[in-house]
């Protein structure tokens, strides 16, 4: 996969709206290192009999630290979602020294950009997305 290759190659940071592939989790040549994926983010709702396709955030795993990073992130929109927080109420994010007390405002940037888990989603799939046509991506309560 091309995507991948760019990746190992440093040519991108991250990788967003591929298919998890974890046949890329481990070292496969020298030229093609392993990589991390993050919490996923969307499951598709296709028959769980042929295989549920999920999608992650992926990053090199030789960066563990960025990695962790934007893992962190992904889990920062899910707590906001369960704690009813919408992106024009960011500042009620909590800060996080988890990345040393000079980032603990980062994941709270983030957020402000981008919203909870249900504003990305409808950012991506339209506003008028019930919760029944959500599947697998409903978030529990």
């Amino acid at each position: 996969n091309s995507s991948f290759i760019a990746l190992a190659d440093e040519e991108i940071d991250v990788l967003v709206g591929s298919r998890e592939q974890h046949q890329y989790d481990f070292e496969m040549t020298s030229s093609l290192a392993g990589f991390d994926f993050s919490t996923p983010y969307y499951y598709g709702n296709e028959a769980a009999i042929y295989g549920v396709s999920v999608y992650s955030i992926a990053t090199r795993e030789d960066d563990v630290l960025f990695s962790s990073f934007v893992n962190c992130i992904v889990l920062a929109t899910i707590f906001a979602q369960e704690n009813g927080i919408q992106m024009e109420e960011h500042e009620k994010m909590p800060l996080s020294s988890i990345f040393g007390s000079n980032l603990k405002w980062a994941l709270k940037d983030a957020f402000a950009f981008s919203g909870n888990y249900d504003q990305i989603y409808s950012k991506h799939f339209g506003s008028n997305v019930t919760e029944s046509d959500k599947g697998r991506n409903t978030l529990n309560e």
